[in-house]
Protein backbone atom coordinates (compact mmCIF):
# COMPACT_ATOMS: atom_id res chain seq x y z
CA UNK A 1 0.00 0.00 0.00
CA UNK A 2 1.23 3.59 -1.18
CA UNK A 3 1.94 6.27 1.45
CA UNK A 4 -1.24 7.39 2.90
CA UNK A 5 -1.94 11.01 3.40
CA UNK A 6 -2.87 12.79 6.38
CA UNK A 7 -6.83 13.49 6.29
CA UNK A 8 -7.57 16.99 5.53
CA UNK A 9 -11.15 18.43 5.64
CA UNK A 10 -11.60 19.06 2.43
CA UNK A 11 -12.71 22.58 1.64
CA UNK A 12 -15.83 22.70 -0.70
CA UNK A 13 -15.68 26.04 -2.96
CA UNK A 14 -19.50 26.73 -3.38
CA UNK A 15 -20.01 28.21 -7.02
CA UNK A 16 -22.48 30.75 -7.89
CA UNK A 17 -24.41 28.98 -10.87
CA UNK A 18 -25.30 31.24 -13.45
CA UNK A 19 -28.72 30.70 -14.49
CA UNK A 20 -29.66 32.74 -18.13
CA UNK A 21 -33.30 34.66 -17.84
CA UNK A 22 -34.93 34.16 -20.97
CA UNK A 23 -35.09 37.41 -22.06
CA UNK A 24 -38.87 38.75 -22.70
CA UNK A 25 -40.90 38.71 -26.40
CA UNK A 26 -40.27 42.17 -27.67
CA UNK A 27 -43.66 41.24 -30.13
CA UNK A 28 -45.69 40.40 -27.14
CA UNK A 29 -44.26 43.24 -25.36
CA UNK A 30 -45.24 45.50 -28.06
CA UNK A 31 -48.78 43.73 -28.50
CA UNK A 32 -48.33 42.85 -31.89
CA UNK A 33 -51.50 41.06 -33.48
CA UNK A 34 -49.89 39.78 -36.84
CA UNK A 35 -46.49 40.26 -38.51
CA UNK A 36 -46.21 42.02 -41.81
CA UNK A 37 -44.35 40.33 -44.59
CA UNK A 38 -44.27 43.23 -46.59
CA UNK A 39 -42.14 45.35 -43.84
CA UNK A 40 -38.63 44.32 -44.66
CA UNK A 41 -37.11 46.61 -42.14
CA UNK A 42 -38.69 44.96 -39.60
CA UNK A 43 -38.01 41.99 -40.23
CA UNK A 44 -34.79 42.59 -40.99
CA UNK A 45 -33.64 42.16 -37.08
CA UNK A 46 -34.70 38.54 -37.03
CA UNK A 47 -32.32 37.74 -40.10
CA UNK A 48 -28.14 37.33 -39.58
CA UNK A 49 -25.74 38.38 -41.16
CA UNK A 50 -25.37 35.02 -42.51
CA UNK A 51 -29.04 35.50 -44.27
CA UNK A 52 -30.22 32.82 -41.73
CA UNK A 53 -33.11 33.13 -39.70
CA UNK A 54 -32.31 34.05 -36.00
CA UNK A 55 -33.20 31.50 -33.43
CA UNK A 56 -35.14 32.07 -30.82
CA UNK A 57 -32.80 31.26 -27.94
CA UNK A 58 -30.89 34.87 -29.40
CA UNK A 59 -33.90 37.05 -30.53
CA UNK A 60 -36.07 35.86 -27.09
CA UNK A 61 -39.31 35.81 -28.73
CA UNK A 62 -41.83 33.44 -27.92
CA UNK A 63 -42.62 30.57 -30.16
CA UNK A 64 -46.16 31.31 -31.35
CA UNK A 65 -43.98 34.82 -32.81
CA UNK A 66 -41.18 32.92 -33.86
CA UNK A 67 -43.21 30.57 -36.08
CA UNK A 68 -45.21 33.86 -37.52
CA UNK A 69 -41.72 35.43 -38.33
CA UNK A 70 -40.43 32.46 -40.28
CA UNK A 71 -43.65 32.41 -42.65
CA UNK A 72 -43.40 36.06 -43.07
CA UNK A 73 -39.37 36.09 -43.93
CA UNK A 74 -40.30 33.26 -46.07
CA UNK A 75 -42.78 35.07 -47.78
CA UNK A 76 -40.94 38.51 -48.13
CA UNK A 77 -37.96 36.36 -49.51
CA UNK A 78 -40.34 34.92 -52.19
CA UNK A 79 -41.66 38.17 -53.31
CA UNK A 80 -37.53 39.48 -53.14
CA UNK A 81 -38.14 41.75 -50.30
CA UNK A 82 -35.36 39.77 -48.63
CA UNK A 83 -32.42 38.46 -50.08
CA UNK A 84 -32.18 34.96 -49.38
CA UNK A 85 -27.85 34.51 -49.58
CA UNK A 86 -25.75 36.54 -47.58
CA UNK A 87 -24.25 37.62 -51.46
CA UNK A 88 -27.22 39.81 -52.14
CA UNK A 89 -27.01 41.80 -48.63
CA UNK A 90 -23.62 43.17 -49.25
CA UNK A 91 -24.52 44.06 -52.77
CA UNK A 92 -27.84 45.84 -51.68
CA UNK A 93 -26.95 47.04 -47.93
CA UNK A 94 -29.27 48.17 -45.93
CA UNK A 95 -33.04 47.55 -47.34
CA UNK A 96 -34.69 50.92 -48.29
CA UNK A 97 -38.35 51.07 -47.92
CA UNK A 98 -38.61 53.72 -51.28
CA UNK A 99 -40.82 56.03 -49.34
Amino acid sequence: MGKQRPSKPRERRSRVRYVARRKPCSLCADKVKSIDYKDPVKLRSYISDRGRIAPRRSTGTCAKHQRALAVAIKRARHLALLPYVPAHIHKMGSVDTGD
